[in-house]
């Protein structure tokens, strides 16, 4: 976890803490440092743990999409350089937020002659999907 997360991490628990300490004592727990400091410590963990497992899942799904270009790179006319650990490009780039990149990509897809018509078809409702989702949250 970088120093950044672990700040924001650090700035959410110092504003959950009294919010702890109230429930704490609603509950009929005292205000003893050590109950509240177990609780804080927990909820320092939990969120450490969080925060290092969306990180990992982001860095890991970067380091395939590096290997998807490569790979498209020294075959782009394969249609199975277009796949990055069992998963369409298409479908990463999406996850990833990047729609304009992913449209490119399944329109490339699409372009090959051996590219199967009804992963050509869920590739572009997910790119949909994602479109409608984004106009809906502006």
């Amino acid at each position: 976890m970088n120093y950044a997360a672990t700040l924001a991490v650090l700035m959410v628990l110092a504003f959950v803490y009294p919010i702890l300490v109230r429930s704490a004592g609603q509950y009929g727990v005292g205000q003893s440092a050590a109950t509240l400091t177990l609780l804080m410590l927990a909820a320092f963990g939990f969120a450490v743990w969080a925060i290092r497992s969306r990180v990992t899942t982001h860095r890991v799904m970067l380091e395939r999409l590096v290997n998807a270009r490569a790979s498209l790179e020294r075959a782009p006319q394969d249609p199975g350089a277009f796949y990055a650990a069992g998963e369409h490009v298409g479908y990463l780039l999406l996850r990833l937020g990047r729609r304009r990149e992913a449209a490119e990509l399944i329109d490339r897809y699409a372009r090959l002659g051996s590219a199967r018509e009804s992963e050509i078809l869920s590739l572009r409702e997910a790119l949909a999907r994602a479109e409608r989702h984004r106009r809906r949250r502006t």
